[in-house]
């Protein structure tokens, strides 16, 4: 265990705040609820943030701003919407000295700003879709916060999509789905489950909403991204209309999607362990950093000019630093990369010069391994391929252990209690069944499967007939 860091045994919730401090990932703001991100967190924030971008780009869609504030009256026309969100906005009812006539709400989400704006955009099935993505921050009040997993204010991307029919709004909610699985899974290391949220749990004014669901190191569920299927829901609140290709008005039908900074707490609760973070290769903001050992002063020099010569050609192709700080012993700066989640470590001493050698120590594993220096960028971006892969199957292996079917109302409620995890059980589609989850277990159901995985049982509540399971666990 590195020192300042507190078991995950012991603690989970400290072990947690530990290693966002020990990172130099964030720390809290003076203002309540709200962090200052540092350079090592918003560095892994802008991978994350560069891949995504990539992704919806690569599927049609466009980058745009809308503004932070928006008129009270806006978030009162869509009455789901509203009711979801009253309780978590911030207001401005004075600017520049004086009393504003409308109050402004700080964005909490964007969707009744933006359906006003298109009503200007949108005249003929022409216009559509609409596919715009949107990089920003936003505002909810939270009551309880907890850095990256609940703030006041934090970032995210917010997509909004128009389209012509139920199906093309349906497909778009389907496609950015599919997009969030896969940056989860080959980006993040996490293994995801995909379904759609109970009617309860869904998005305030939608028809539907998909998710996908991570399990953490505790057991937990971790919502990790939401694509909604609006329907017309936004279109009517704001007269958003399009005359069809035979010449009729209709209203358009709408998707928004969005994941947050809330991605970088998944990251951490998933990989990390005692000894600090652990970030996957592919979004490691520094992925290997070379650590020259010395004992004498002359020695230095030959060590940092042979270490220029070796990675001459690695600009470009792999983010790597060179650690050759001189006021700091070789057990600190180990100690310190280890805990801020660099994923290879690389010593080189006067001894591996003689034997044109390196020492590579991974993260993942701690294992250390002597290779030669020839072909060692090769070596190396192999070896992180590996580390990659290596951590995504330790999660869905650890998924896995803790992923059970329970049929039995008693041993659901005992189970999640100890160990915990994620739970397939049968539920019959009521509401007062679905509170029971909460009410006897503190869980919640975190999706319903996709049509193929039907079975037919009964509900583990009521005993009434269930026609599929859904994942139900304790989250966050």
């Amino acid at each position: 265990m590195a020192k300042g860091i507190t078991k995950r045994s012991v603690d989970y919730s400290k072990w947690y705040i530990d290693i966002v401090s020990k990172a130099e990932l964030a720390e809290h703001s003076p203002v309540k609820g709200c962090m200052v991100i540092k350079p090592n967190g918003y560095a892994l924030w802008e991978n994350i943030q560069a891949q995504l971008d990539k992704m919806f780009k690569e599927t049609g869609h466009v980058n745009a701003y809308f503004p932070m504030f928006i008129p009270e009256s806006f978030l009162k026309k869509e009455a789901q919407h509203v009711e979801g969100f009253a309780p978590e906005c911030a207001v401005v009812t004075h600017g520049g000295g004086k009393k504003l006539e409308e109050p402004l709400v700080v964005r909490p989400t964007s969707e009744t700003i933006i359906w006003s704006t298109y009503r200007n955009w949108i005249q003929s099935y022409r216009d559509l879709p609409i596919l715009i993505n949107q990089w920003a921050n936003v505002v909810r009040w939270e009551m309880r916060t907890r850095l990256f997993l609940r703030t006041t204010e934090f970032l995210w991307q917010e997509g909004h999509t128009a389209h012509a029919t139920f199906d093309e709004a349906e497909e778009e909610t389907w496609k950015i789905l599919r997009v969030y699985q896969r940056f989860a899974e080959d980006y993040m290391a996490i293994p995801v489950f995909i379904g759609k949220k109970s009617e309860q749990e869904k998005f305030a004014g939608a028809l539907h909403t998909y998710c996908i669901e991570a399990m953490m190191q505790d057991h937990k569920a971790l919502q990790a991204g939401t694509s909604h299927h609006l329907g017309q829901n936004f279109a009517k609140a704001f007269d958003v209309t399009f005359q069809n290709e035979e010449g009729q008005l209709e209203y358009v039908w709408a998707s928004s999607w969005g994941v947050s900074t809330r991605l970088i707490g998944a990251l951490i609760m998933t990989h990390s362990d005692d000894n600090g973070l652990i970030i996957p290769p592919r979004l490691a903001p520094i992925k290997a950093v070379f650590i020259p050992i010395w004992k004498e002063d002359a020695q230095i020099d030959q060590l940092r000019s042979h270490v220029a010569k070796l990675t001459a050609d690695w600009k470009g192709k792999i983010d790597f630093k060179i650690d050759d700080r001189d006021q700091y012993r070789p057990g600190y700066k180990f100690n310190e990369w280890e805990q801020k989640g660099v994923p290879l470590r690389i010593e080189i001493g006067p001894r591996d010069l003689e034997n044109n050698q390196v020492v590579l120590v991974r993260r993942d594993t701690g294992e250390k391994i002597v290779v030669s220096q020839d072909g060692l960028l090769q070596r190396v971006e192999s070896l992180l391929e590996d580390i990659q892969s290596t951590l995504f199957e330790r999660a869905r292996a650890y998924r896995e252990e803790y992923t059970f079917t329970e049929d039995d109302l008693d041993r659901f409620v005992h189970k999640c209690n100890d160990p915990g995890g994620f739970f397939w059980v049968h539920w019959c589609g009521a509401v007062e069944c679905e509170d029971q989850f909460q009410e006897k277990a503190r869980a919640s159901i975190r999706i319903i499967p996709f049509k193929g995985h039907e079975e037919s049982g009964k509900c583990i509540i009521c005993g009434k007939a269930s026609q599929q399971r859904v994942l139900v666990a304790r989250a966050y």
